[in-house]
């Protein structure tokens, strides 16, 4: 690119590691969120200059009440309709997103006007697809600096990563592997101005206010805690492939697709029944029932018509009440459950809530009213109402619940925000394709007492349902059929077995946006990991991988796919 350009191949000067301090008082602000592989990805510039707004809001709200930072929240749908189920936590620094309940963390960086965020320039890496991924912003001012130091090589050990980057040859390299990758320098609008209290300053982190926000530091998420890869100190998280990166949020290393922002219980109904396709023992292919499938990959089920002396005024009669019928299953699967129906079912409503206590999905007390009160309206579920899930004992405001509800798949089930338990059978979206299982005697690193056990998903490109982002349009289905590896020990067909169940609830993939080619509209994982490579873990697709099947198993729970589904 230019800069590298610029800096021809005749730079001397050994690796630099660090970068002194701006000398700028000004500054730029600039939100990031943690990905699930533990790397930071900066917000977009007008989401970023969004929640710098709420983020200014309440620190005045709290100088003004003498208690640091008020309990607020910020939509981000506000700012970026793709963002719709994504919502910030301001005092614990999380982002959460309502659909899935996947929370992360999210931190705020400062940076002087001269700063690579001040000029809006971005350092990003291409991953194994092509797609390509910004570094942290203050990674992209370390390697700005270097670029205008004539420096040709920057060292990431110091900041905890494994890896050098040839600014010349526009190259990162893992030291230890010695895998390489393509970089590049781009130019975008600047990061916004802040009004930050705290001036500027560089050097050891101290207990000011700045300081404990840049740390970004706050309570291990769920979604870290489920990774197939573990991550005891996530600034050495390596960088890998996407090929299989989940979706979703749980959002999540998932860019999330356009969906509508928070609105009444009563929104355009969805088509979410749980599909039902056949599911064959081990070696057999898994494909439609009999009956009849609609565009979306529901199938549903032919209802027989027995006449005793066929005719052909019988078979007209009959194949009409086949179609009669079917036109009626169908439009009875399409009918998503009430949600307020649903919230009354899981949710018992309580009096005399304490006062300090929150609400953690509009992140207001419960003695208030809900935070949601003018984006969703319900005749029979008050704004001051409270409830209590029926189960896990947690309480938020019922309109709250019913927002979230109203904004995921409607599916007639919840999941409980705080602990993650699933209240009723949990479905996706997932379009209508095949599963094939077969095994064979070879055996996976790690696991060299057994053969292998080979799932096989087949998607074709279709069209769009009711339940996807963008009903009645094209999606397409790049990659498949998709080739995935298991051992065939007891352990392995366990989690074949719950694997089955996930796809015929139609939880193994899903419509949205790619995150390693930035194509929307596209079929994409959906939350649970699966390991693409036999023999080689350097991407964090494959073997060895001592911890991959109870990961795997803790996923399958988390989506409500437990050893209970198999006893059913």
């Amino acid at each position: 690119m230019a800069a590298a350009q610029g800096a021809g191949s005749s730079l001397a000067g050994p690796p630099i590691a660090s970068i002194p301090g701006h000398s700028s008082s000004t500054a730029v602000v600039v939100w990031e969120w943690k990905d699930e592989l533990g790397w930071w990805r900066p917000y977009k510039v007008n989401v970023c200059n969004f929640i710098e707004q709420g983020f200014q809001a309440s620190q005045q709200k709290g100088q003004r009440s003498g208690s640091g930072l008020v309990s607020s929240s910020i939509s981000l749908g506000h700012a970026d309709a793709s963002l719709a189920p994504y919502v910030i936590d301001i005092p614990s620094l999380m982002q959460f997103r309502q659909d899935t309940g996947t929370m992360r963390a999210v931190r705020r960086h400062v940076f002087p006007r001269d700063s690579a965020a001040g000029q809006g320039i971005i350092w990003e890496w291409q991953n194994d697809e092509r797609g390509w991924f910004p570094y942290a912003m203050n990674i992209c001012d370390l390697l700005e600096q270097a670029c205008a130091s004539n420096h040709q090589w920057v060292d990431f050990g110091p900041l905890g990563y494994d890896y050098e980057v040839d600014l010349v040859a526009q190259v990162q390299t893992n030291k230890t592997t010695r895998f390489r990758r393509s970089v590049r320098r781009r130019v975008d609008s600047p990061y916004p101005v802040t009004s930050s209290l705290a001036p500027v300053h560089t050097g050891t982190g101290c207990s000011c206010q700045q300081c404990w926000l840049n740390g970004g530091t706050g309570p291990i998420t769920t979604r870290y805690r489920n990774s197939m890869i573990n991550f005891p100190n996530s600034s050495t998280a390596p960088q890998v492939s996407g090929r299989t990166t989940s979706v979703g949020s749980s959002g999540v290393g998932f860019v999330p697709y356009n969906k509508p922002a928070l609105s009444g219980a009563r929104s355009t109904q969805r088509l979410n029944a749980q599909s039902s396709w056949a599911l064959p023992q081990a070696g057999g292919a898994v494909g439609p029932s009999t009956g009849l499938s609609t565009s979306n990959g529901v199938s549903t089920v032919n209802l027989p018509v027995k006449m005793s002396k066929p005719s052909k005024l019988n078979q007209a009669l009959a194949g009409w009440w086949r179609s009669l019928a079917a036109s009626v299953m169908s439009l009875m699967m399409a009918a998503p459950t009430d949600p307020e129906a649903v919230v009354k079912k899981y949710l018992v409503e309580v009096k005399g809530t304490p006062a300090d206590e929150d609400c953690i999905i509009c992140m207001e007390k419960l003695a208030s009213p809900s935070g949601y009160s003018d984006a969703c309206e319900c005749r029979t579920i008050k704004p001051e109402m409270v409830g209590r899930l029926t189960n896990c004992q947690h309480s938020f405001h019922m309109l709250c619940v019913l927002a979230m509800y109203s904004n995921g798949n409607k599916d007639g089930s919840l999941q409980c925000p705080s602990c993650k338990t699933i209240y009723g059978e949990k479905t996706g979206t997932q379009p209508k394709g095949k599963m094939e299982v077969s095994t064979f005697p070879q055996s996976l690193p790690g696991h060299r007492d057994c053969g292998t056990i080979q799932i096989v998903y087949h998607i074709s490109r279709g069209i769009q349902g009711p339940e996807h982002p963008n009903p009645g349009m094209p999606y397409t289905a790049r990659g498949f059929p998709r080739y995935c590896y298991l051992p065939d020990n007891d352990k392995g067909r366990k989690v074949l077995e719950l694997l089955k169940v996930a796809w015929n609830r139609r939880l193994i993939f899903t419509v949205g946006t790619s995150n390693t080619t930035g194509e929307s509209n596209t079929v994409v994982w959906n939350e649970i990991h699966h390991k693409t490579e036999m023999d080689t873990n350097l991407s964090g697709h494959g073997y060895p991988d001592p911890n991959y099947l109870d990961n795997v198993l803790a996923e399958l729970a988390a989506q409500g796919v437990t050893e209970d589904c198999l006893r059913k």
